[in-house]
């Protein structure tokens, strides 16, 4: 527990163990927020624009890997709930959190920090990390955290409806690339995790980072980046930030879904 940037962040300097090199560090250069990443409004699936969705989807997914989905179904207050319950685990006392750190790469609820290879790794994240599995809903929500006490009811709504997108937007791109429907149902898309990622505020963010650059194995990750801006996504060799747009979510197209 006492691993974990959150329980020893305040009025510390940034150890060494957490500076990167030179060059890999962000320094202090201003990464530019992007306009031109594609916005997809879901809405419009359901009605005669159909086929212009799918096209900007399947067009967003082969130029840029990502893109923002707007009027994607899920309720603006089970966002906010789900984000406000986040934040509340996160600030529990270290007593009420103990039982879920775990530095065991096999236990499916974890609490950690930096990444799954804290202890071999020369450099550290600046983040702690929670993660567990979503499915089977109703076995995997009994080894969820206990507290905040709304947890796992707010979080398990939040995890249906998030799968629902997802399984929405597989059935779009199946449509467009001519799979038929229902290709990514099933055991395919059956898995769901969540990972929650937590930055506190770091004493000198120009030397170390969140998270490292990164590819997603799974097919796909539905990111809810909320208002706060930090994201940052890799095209024709260049970063871009991309601009948090008020309940969106981002679209990450993983591995599993590059050929297209």
């Amino acid at each position: 527990m006492e691993k974990l940037v959150s329980s020893w962040f305040n009025n510390k300097t940034l150890p060494q163990s957490y500076i990167f090199p030179p060059e890999t560090r962000p320094g202090n250069h201003v990464i530019p927020r992007c306009n031109t990443i594609p916005v997809v409004d879901l809405s419009k699936a359901l009605a005669y624009e159909r086929t212009a969705v799918v096209q900007q989807i399947l067009e967003a997914s082969h130029e840029f890997g990502f893109f923002q989905v707007i009027n994607h179904g899920v309720s603006e207050n089970l966002v906010n709930d789900t984000m406000n319950v986040f934040k509340e685990f996160f600030e529990l006392p270290a007593e009420d959190k103990a039982g879920i750190y775990s530095e065991d790469l096999k236990r499916p609820c974890r609490l950690y920090t930096s990444s799954p290879n804290f202890n071999s790794e020369k450099v550290h994240l600046w983040r702690d990390s929670l993660r567990h599995p979503c499915h089977p809903l109703k076995e995997c929500i009994k080894i969820w955290p206990p507290k905040p006490t709304r947890y796992r009811e707010i979080v398990a709504a939040y995890s249906i409806e998030a799968k629902k997108l997802g399984l929405r937007i597989l059935e779009l791109l199946s449509e467009g690339l001519g799979l038929g429907s229902g290709f990514f149902g099933n055991k395919l898309s059956e898995s769901t995790v969540l990972s929650l990622n937590h930055y506190p505020p770091c004493p000198d963010p120009s030397l170390t980072l969140g998270v490292s650059k990164h590819c997603d194995p799974n097919l796909l990750t539905i990111l809810l980046q909320g208002d706060v801006y930090g994201l940052q996504v890799l095209k024709d060799g260049e970063w871009i930030g991309v601009e948090p747009l008020h309940n969106a979510f981002v679209v990450n197209i993983g591995h599993q879904l590059e050929p297209i």
